[in-house]
């Protein structure tokens, strides 16, 4: 080689990218050991060789005709090239040709970068991407994937009409202003702050919706992670697994109310509820009628039917007992 030739494999002999120096007749005069590496070989084997002693007939006139452009136009040309491996997997580099002198004639050098893996990863990406969308919108399950400091990255469409709003004005939203007020929201807001500190992978939790028109919902939320090699998790997906029904806001009721309502479902008589909260016959006829007002419920049963449909009480949990508290913070 001139000192050019030596220079140039020198430099990438030892490099990752695949390199090869070859003659006007398709002979080699010099190959790295990651172009060898690329028919199952070392350097030794492939210098003296012609394309046709490695490549495949279809490919070998390819790549002969790839040189004669290069010796022909007398400058760099970058090519994607798709070949066959050694294992007989489909493979595909990218990279350049170009001229160099050799013992004084032109000769066609080519350095590449296999990216057949890289291509692959995409690929497998994409469609994991596909079906996480697919799932996302045809489940029917209103969720979200929220970054860490609470904002809407993407939705589904079950999402953006539980909130009544279009999809493209539901992401980039943030998630308190579709919260309604509600007592338990101090308490979901320490456990995304240790979801995000990755103080826990996911929990089950609850909080009150509201929509575009004001109506609210009591939501059931499951919240997970979303990846875990950095020290703060950077998003989280927000699943809605029940609903209760939609209903305009109704004053917060007082903890003995709702602890009222709870005795109520698990069929606690009036005399029962008064011993329970250590209040009088007359207390807890007050407290019934007033939640019957409230709630808009004639009868006992009533009650105990509207505490379930607007999600003051938690649907899955026996003994019956407040919404908020029904979700103990997971530790997965």
């Amino acid at each position: 080689m001139d000192d050019a030739g030596a220079a140039f494999a020198g430099l990438v002999d030892l490099a990752p990218a695949a390199a090869f120096i070859r003659d006007c007749e398709g002979r080699y005069l010099w190959a790295n050991h990651a172009y060898a590496h690329l028919y199952g070989v070392v350097p030794d084997e492939l210098v003296g060789k012609y394309i046709e002693d490695f490549d495949a007939p279809a490919e070998a006139v390819q790549f002969r005709a790839l040189d004669q452009e290069i010796l022909t136009r007398g400058t760099p040309v970058r090519h994607t090239l798709d070949y066959r491996r050694p294992d007989g997997s489909a493979g595909r580099a990218v990279g350049h040709r170009f001229p160099v002198r050799e013992n004084a004639r032109t000769c066609v050098a080519g350095i590449y970068v296999d990216v057949t893996d890289q291509l692959r990863a995409t690929v497998q990406w994409q469609e994991a991407e596909d079906n996480l969308q697919a799932l996302r919108d045809h489940s029917g399950l209103p969720c979200a994937l929220l970054s860490a400091n609470g904002r809407v990255v993407e939705a589904s469409a079950a999402a953006a009409e539980l909130f009544r709003i279009g999809l493209p004005d539901l992401v980039g939203r943030r998630a308190h202003t579709l919260l309604a007020p509600d007592p338990g929201l101090d308490r979901l807001h320490r456990r995304w702050n240790g979801l995000i500190a990755r103080r826990t992978r996911r929990l089950e939790t609850s909080a009150v919706l509201v929509d575009a028109q004001g109506r609210q919902r009591r939501a059931e939320l499951h919240l997970t992670t979303v990846g875990h090699s950095a020290a703060r998790a950077r998003h989280v997906w927000a699943v809605v697994t029940h609903l209760s029904l939609a209903h305009e806001a109704h004053p917060s009721l007082t903890a003995a109310q709702i602890r009222i309502l709870s005795l109520l479902a698990a069929g606690s008589s009036n005399g029962d509820i008064a011993s329970s909260l250590k209040l009088s016959r007359q207390t807890v006829d007050y407290h019934l009628s007033r939640l019957r007002e409230l709630l808009g419920a004639a009868t006992r049963p009533a009650l105990v039917a509207r505490a379930y449909v607007l999600g003051i009480l938690a649907p899955r949990a026996w003994p019956p007992r407040s919404a908020t508290a029904a979700h103990p913070l997971s530790t997965a």
